[in-house]
């Protein structure tokens, strides 16, 4: 596929990327939404099922779709990933539990905040020069 270097193809990237990171996105709320008001675990717990669900989601996603690097060694993708992945977990977490417990603010309006903290100001950038450079 012919794809465009500078401004467009960055735009175009970005814009697939938040593609990707609204569907992820979508994934890890209705499993933390379901898990804590259906199913009824703490919402910290709920926030890591459904930050995991939502990762598995975006990996596979942007390794093929978003950054076209199917054809690269997975492995290091795989563990890139996971590191970036699990500094994003502890990020989200920590800014939701102390925008919940400590500030007070619901969790849900905290979960929507939080994610778009992290997602444009660290997920973005460590995904597209890092990930998958």
């Amino acid at each position: 596929m012919y794809y465009r270097k500078g401004k467009t193809g960055f735009l175009r990237t970005f814009i697939r990327y938040n593609i990707v990171a609204i569907s992820a996105t979508l994934v890890d709320f209705t499993l933390l939404i379901l898990f804590t008001e259906v199913i009824g675990f703490w919402y910290m717990q709920s926030a890591v099922i459904g930050a995991v669900s939502g990762g598995v989601v975006a990996f596979i996603l942007e390794r093929n779709w978003v950054f076209n690097k199917s054809g690269k060694r997975i492995n290091l993708q795989i563990f890139r990933y996971v590191t970036i992945w699990l500094t994003s977990i502890f990020l989200n977490t920590s800014l939701l539990y102390v925008s919940v417990d400590l500030i007070g603010i619901q969790y849900i309006i905290s979960k929507v905040v939080v994610a778009i903290i992290v997602g444009v100001g660290f997920n973005f950038f460590t995904h597209k020069y890092f990930i998958f450079k």
